[in-house]
């Protein structure tokens, strides 16, 4: 197939995005003690709850590329239209949903406009999944 290239460079990808994703968690509070002496005191200032926001987030993160990888091995099986994906995806708008609120609570510590938007992206991931069915079904959380 002349797709098989790009599917294995999607997979390829999502692995490389996978296990550097570990290390930038694993190294994260190095990283972000060496931001608020370097970059902005409001990091040093307010280091653990900035440290909890992006440990958590970026958990949820890897989270969602795992799943990603998980529906990548049923392109490569050539069998994408299962009921796995669907729990794949529904368990990834929950993801985005926390990250979408530890967000919203670094917005209120150190209001950026890059937060608002990370707020808004990843709350659009969550609302896509589950908004329409709010009525009728509860959330399976």
């Amino acid at each position: 197939m002349k797709y098989e290239r790009i599917k294995k460079l999607t997979k390829l990808i999502l692995d490389i995005m996978f296990f550097t994703g570990i290390i930038v968690l694993l190294t994260l509070p190095i990283w972000l003690r060496f931001a608020g002496t370097h970059y902005s005191k409001d990091i040093e200032i307010h280091y653990l709850a900035m440290l909890i926001v992006f440990a958590v987030s970026g958990l949820n993160g890897l989270l969602i590329v795992n799943e990603l990888r998980k529906m990548m091995k049923t392109v490569l099986e050539a069998n994408c239209f299962v009921e796995d994906n669907v729990k794949s995806l529904r368990r990834m708008a929950r993801y985005s949903l926390v990250i979408s609120i530890f967000f919203f609570i670094k917005v209120l510590l150190v209001p950026t406009p890059a937060t608002l938007i990370i707020i808004l992206v990843f709350f659009i991931d969550f609302s896509h999944f589950h908004l329409p069915f709010f009525i009728a079904f509860p959330l399976p959380f």
